[in-house]
């Protein structure tokens, strides 16, 4: 099992419009085959200096390749993220 997630700060207003646009777009990436548990959250943490995250899970690493290589993804990336995200933190877990 591998869990992937992602803390990140967009451009956008808290609250906006386009916030919302943007991560109801993100959610799309749970229909991608190979995606479990996947969850947008909200950081609470004022130390924190992102203000989402995104998590999932892929059974293995072949499943975690589909995802990254699917155009589904790619495309998000290329056209949302991108241009949208204003810095990131990204992490690959697998169970100890």
């Amino acid at each position: 099992m591998i869990r992937h997630t992602v803390q990140f700060k967009l451009k956008h207003e808290r609250g906006s419009q386009l916030e919302q646009d943007f991560l109801a777009t993100a959610q799309h990436l749970a229909s991608i085959p190979g995606v479990t548990e996947f969850l947008i959250e909200r950081q609470v943490n004022a130390k924190s200096p992102y203000t989402f995250g995104i998590s999932m899970e892929f059974a293995d690493q072949t499943a975690y390749d589909v995802y990254n290589s699917h155009p589904d993804h790619t495309g998000f990336v290329q056209n949302r993220w991108l241009p949208e995200v204003e810095s990131f933190l990204e992490g690959d877990f697998v169970p100890l």
